[in-house]
C-alpha cells in the first residue's frame, strides 16, 4: 500500500503534472492540499479516468483539500469543527480499517499578524478533534501541509530563522501535542538525522540552493508505523516537467505492508 501527501498549490495549474505523477508513482491513497477551487469545479472525471475516486472539501480561490483513492472511501468529516472561518482545511475518509485525514494547516503569516494566534487555536482545535473522535490505537493517518518546522533539522537555516514564523516554540509545541495524542512522524522515524525539505520558495533559486523547509508530513499511529517499509520525500517532482510547472511543495510518500 502506498500513501502520499502533496500541497499542489492550485489544481487548475497543476492538473497535468499531478496526473503524470499518479501514473509514475501509482499511489493508493493521496491527500491533496491547496486546491483553490470548489468541489463543483473539481475535475473528477480526469481522476476517474486515471483510476481514482475523489473526496473533496473545496473553497473558491483558496485552501481546499481532497483525497484520491484507488478504492472507494466513506467521508467521515469535512472541515475542522469550530474553525469554519479559516476555510476548507480538513477532510477525513475511511477505507476498510484505515482512517485517513488530510489537512492544510493555517500559515499564520507572521508573528504580528492576527492569523498567528488564530493558527495556534486552530491546532488546539485539531488536537481536541482527534482526542474526541479518533483512536490512537487504530490505523490512523494524518497528513498534509502543517506550516511548521518541528525541529531545527527541518529548516535550511535555524540560525537565521529561529523564532520566526514556522519556527516558534508555540508552533512546535502544537506539533508535539499532536504526537503526544498518538502520532508519529513517519519520515523522521525512518530518517532520524536527515536534513531534507518538502517546500522551497519559487524565488531566489531556493530549490537549487537547498534553501527549503520540511513542513509536509505523513503522521501515523503506532499501528501504522509498524507497517511502514519506507518513507520518501519525492524531491524529483518539485522539478519542472517539460511545459508542466511544479508546485512549490513536493510529495511525501510512504510504502506500507
Amino acid at each position: 500500500m502506498r500513501i502520499a501527501t502533496w500541497n499542489i498549490n492550485g489544481l487548475r495549474a497543476r492538473l497535468g503534472f499531478i496526473l503524470a505523477w499518479l501514473e509514475d508513482r501509482e499511489p493508493d491513497l493521496v491527500g491533496l492540499q491547496e486546491l483553490k477551487m470548489t468541489e463543483e469545479q473539481f475535475p473528477v472525471e480526469a481522476f476517474e479516468e486515471a483510476g481514482y475516486h475523489v473526496a473533496a472539501h473545496g473553497q473558491k480561490a483558496w485552501n481546499g483539500v481532497a483525497v484520491l483513492s484507488r478504492k472507494p472511501t466513506e467521508v467521515l468529516q469535512r472541515g475542522l469543527p469550530g474553525q469554519d472561518d479559516f476555510g476548507s482545511r480538513l477532510i477525513t475518509v475511511r477505507q476498510d480499517e484505515w482512517s485517513f485525514t488530510t489537512v492544510y494547516c493555517p500559515n499564520g503569516k507572521n508573528l504580528e499578524h492576527d492569523d498567528f494566534p488564530r493558527k495556534l487555536i486552530w491546532f488546539d482545535s485539531l488536537r481536541e478533534h482527534f482526542a474526541r473522535n479518533h483512536d490512537p490505537k487504530a490505523l490512523e493517518v494524518l497528513c498534509g501541509d502543517f506550516n511548521i518546522c518541528p525541529t531545527p533539522l527541518d529548516s535550511w537555516s535555524e540560525d537565521r530563522h529561529a523564532g520566526d514564523i514556522f519556527h516558534t516554540a508555540e508552533e512546535r509545541q502544537r506539533m508535539e501535542d499532536l504526537c503526544a495524542w498518538g502520532f508519529l512522524d513517519l519520515y523522521r522515524e525512518r530518517h532520524p538525522d536527515e536534513k531534507a525539505f518538502s517546500w522551497w520558495d519559487y524565488r531566489g533559486g531556493a530549490f537549487h540552493r537547498g534553501h527549503g523547509l520540511r513542513i509536509d508530513f505523513l503522521l501515523g499511529t503506532p499501528a501504522v508505523e509498524k507497517r511502514v517499509r519506507s518513507v520518501t520525500i519525492d524531491r524529483d517532482w518539485r522539478k519542472k516537467r517539460g511545459e508542466l510547472k511544479a508546485s512549490d511543495h513536493c510529495p511525501v510518500i510512504a510504502d506500507l505492508d
